[in-house]
């Protein structure tokens, strides 16, 4: 398993490559938990695009980020998945609390268009 990063503004893009599972699902956890940290990452995109397969470890790793990112006050979305991930992510209950979008372009610019309406709403109190 690969995973990179991009930054843009406080959103994390993490790009997955390879098998999400119990092997690699520590791994994947401690990377992107520093990477939050060290970035100061509001809020976070998972991009499950390179995604070849995934078992319950990584239900696991997208709730303990969401966790830790909506203590942040940030928010969480999803996108790239194949069906055999949707699947799963839906049957899972995932996506109640975290958005499905279905290319990275439109998570950013959902993610942006968000994060600047709460930031004009917040100016307003």
């Amino acid at each position: 398993m690969q995973i990179d990063f991009e930054m843009t503004d406080e959103i994390l893009i993490a790009s997955l490559n390879g098998e999400l599972d119990h092997h690699t699902g520590a791994v994947i956890r401690e990377e992107i938990d520093k990477t939050i940290d060290a970035f100061h990452s509001r809020h976070l995109i998972f991009n499950f695009e390179k995604v070849s397969f995934m078992d319950s470890s990584g239900i696991g790793v997208i709730m303990g980020r969401y966790n830790k990112i909506t203590q942040l006050g940030g928010k969480l979305l999803i996108t790239g998945c194949n069906e055999y991930i949707d699947r799963i992510l839906d049957m899972s209950g995932i996506y109640t609390i975290a958005v499905r979008m279905t290319t990275l372009e439109e998570a950013i610019e959902k993610m942006k268009t968000e994060t600047s309406e709460e930031e004009v709403e917040g100016s307003d109190r």
